[in-house]
């Protein structure tokens, strides 16, 4: 399921809650809000592997790529040799096989640029979207500490499968 659909659906559940009267904090559904939590940590996984994917992607492009600089610079090596009949031919073929393996190598750099481009780009907006996820979670766990009086009970450390994540407050 898109995280953003279940942020979305966080979102109804919290617009949903009764308001607790003279305070910020509403009560809310903990099945249906555990449930959603539960939800979001299967999702996360997939658009992690979405980005896993494009980055075989890119890797497939780039090898592509490499692959078909070589075919060039092994065409214009085969073309100059064949030209090598007079001196002012050899001179030729030997600028156009430099002009042709230049071009190749900027042809493939560039193709490399704009893949790592498109990679970063879908990276940046996905980590900008776990953010904010990550931001409503501990908001709607923060509330239900503070609604429940668990304000000075100490905050679960969230985990991944590296560690605990940067700033887990």
């Amino acid at each position: 399921m898109d995280i953003l659909h279940l942020v979305d659906r966080l979102e109804e559940l919290f617009n949903e809650s009764r308001p607790i009267p003279f305070t910020n904090n509403v009560v809310v559904d903990e099945d249906r809000m555990l449930d959603l939590i539960d939800q979001m940590r299967v999702a996360i996984p997939e658009q992690v592997k979405e980005a896993q994917k494009l980055i075989s992607e890119r890797d497939r492009t780039l090898a592509q790529a490499k692959e078909e600089a070589q075919r060039t610079i092994k065409m214009a090596r085969e073309k100059s040799e064949g030209l090598i009949e007079r001196d002012s031919l050899v001179e030729s073929a030997h600028t156009r096989a430099d002009e042709i393996k230049e071009q190749a190598t900027l042809e493939a750099e560039a193709m490399k640029r704009e893949a790592d481009e498109y990679i970063l780009q879908t990276l940046t907006n996905m980590e900008i979207e776990m953010e904010g996820v990550l931001s409503q979670v501990r908001n709607g766990i923060r509330a239900l500490q503070h609604q429940y009086g668990f304000v000075d009970a100490p905050e679960a450390t969230p985990m991944n499968s590296d560690g605990p994540l940067p700033g887990g407050d």
